[in-house]
Order: C-alpha cells, then sequence, then structure tokens
C-alpha cells in the first residue's frame, strides 16, 4: 500500500499531461482570444471581463462532464475503445491538417459563429462556450481520454482522474486569462502572430491524432497478430 501511495503523485502528473496539451492544443485559447475580442467588441470592458469569466466556468463544465462520463457513454453504446482511438485519431490529424495548412479559414468561421454582442446575460454558454470554446472537435478529445483511465479496481484509477481534473482546470484559466486579456493580446501578437501560434497548436494536435490513431491500430491489430 505504500507503493501504491508514494506512485499516486507520479500517476496524476503522467495523466495530467496526456490530458493538457491536448485539450489545450484543441481548445486554442490564444488563437480563441482574438476572436472573443471582436465578438464581445460592443460590450464595456466590466461585461466583457466578466463574460470572459463565465465562459471559462462553463468551459471548465462542459469538460468535467465529458472526461468524467466519456467512457461510460461509449460502455452503454457497445463502442470498443480501438474503434474510438482509430475514428477520433483520424478525425483529430484530418481537423489538424486542415487547420495547419489554413488556420484562417477556420478562424473566420468560428468567428461567424461567435457573431458581435452587446449583452453578456445570453451568450455566455451558446455560442461563446458551445460551439465557439470548447465545440465537437474538444468534447471529442476529452471523451477519448476519459476512455483511457484506467479499470476503476486498480489504484491508480483515481490519481488519472485527479489528473485529468486538473489538466482540464488550468485549461479553464488559460481560457479565462486569454479572453480576459484579450485586447493585450492582440497588441502583443497582431495578426501574423496570431496565426503562427495556430499553426503551432494545429502541428502539436496533429502529432497527437497520429499517435491517438496507431494506439487504436496496435489495440485492434495486437490480438490478430498475436493469434497468428
Amino acid at each position: 500500500m505504500a507503493t501504491d501511495s508514494r506512485l499516486m503523485p507520479q500517476d496524476t502528473l503522467s495523466a495530467f499531461l496526456l490530458a493538457f496539451p491536448a485539450l489545450f492544443s484543441i481548445v486554442n485559447p490564444l488563437a480563441g482570444a482574438f476572436i472573443f475580442r471582436e465578438a464581445t467588441a460592443q460590450a464595456a470592458d466590466r461585461d466583457r471581463h466578466r463574460l470572459a469569466g463565465r465562459v471559462a466556468f462553463y468551459s471548465l463544465l462542459v469538460l468535467l462532464t465529458a472526461l468524467w462520463t466519456g467512457s461510460y457513454v461509449l460502455a452503454f453504446f457497445g463502442i470498443s475503445l480501438a474503434a474510438l482511438r482509430i475514428a477520433g485519431g483520424i478525425v483529430l490529424s484530418l481537423f489538424a491538417w486542415n487547420l495547419l495548412s489554413a488556420p484562417e479559414k477556420r478562424e473566420a468561421r468560428k468567428q461567424q459563429q461567435a457573431a458581435p454582442v452587446s449583452s453578456t446575460e445570453d451568450v455566455a454558454f451558446f455560442p461563446l462556450t458551445l460551439p465557439f470554446t470548447t465545440g465537437p472537435g474538444t468534447i471529442s478529445v476529452a471523451i477519448a481520454l476519459s476512455s483511457s483511465h484506467p479499470p476503476t479496481n486498480t489504484a491508480n484509477w483515481l490519481p488519472f482522474f485527479i489528473g485529468v481534473t486538473l489538466a482540464a482546470a488550468c485549461v479553464a484559466v488559460t481560457i479565462w486569462v486569454a479572453y480576459r486579456f484579450a485586447d493585450k493580446l492582440s497588441l502583443l501578437f497582431g495578426t501574423n502572430g496570431s496565426r503562427t501560434v495556430t499553426r503551432l497548436s494545429a502541428f502539436l494536435l496533429f502529432c497527437i491524432g497520429v499517435q491517438i490513431l496507431i494506439t487504436g491500430a496496435s489495440d485492434a491489430l495486437g490480438p490478430l497478430l498475436a493469434g497468428r
């Protein structure tokens, strides 16, 4: 038991390092901050700052819901982890490739979804949280991460979920910081800088998608190859 307790911080850190880059890359709060600034241009500074906090909070709820219940949703529909990883890896890789090739097209589409607003009462969740900040791609990544959790009867089950929960919380904090200081980020990066950040995030996401695809293919083909 003592050995398990010593391993818990390491298991939590491993889960955090697995989840945070994936969630951060798909959410991409730095690139989203520039669009958030345009979408809330008609709102007062105080209202925009309050709206940034509300979007971050709602995004945290979306992420935690997908992370904590995603694997059970898969079990309910009878979807195997290997199938999810293969499909998710393909989708993420194509998504990242399109974003890497032309990020401005995706950002323009997001900007259309998040039309300029002047009120903070009815737009925090839709469309600024869904689908603008945490859309279907983010939810898919979170479910894929959830599906890789250890069995519930093992000692590292709880550290895993602590790690991914901390990762979701950190992503929510980055959303709040990026959106809260969107004006300063816009001045700091400029148009070319924002596109550079988007492309770097897209490349990291592409690598994650390929890794998920490789893992899924190994899970699916491993038993077949072992039986030969």
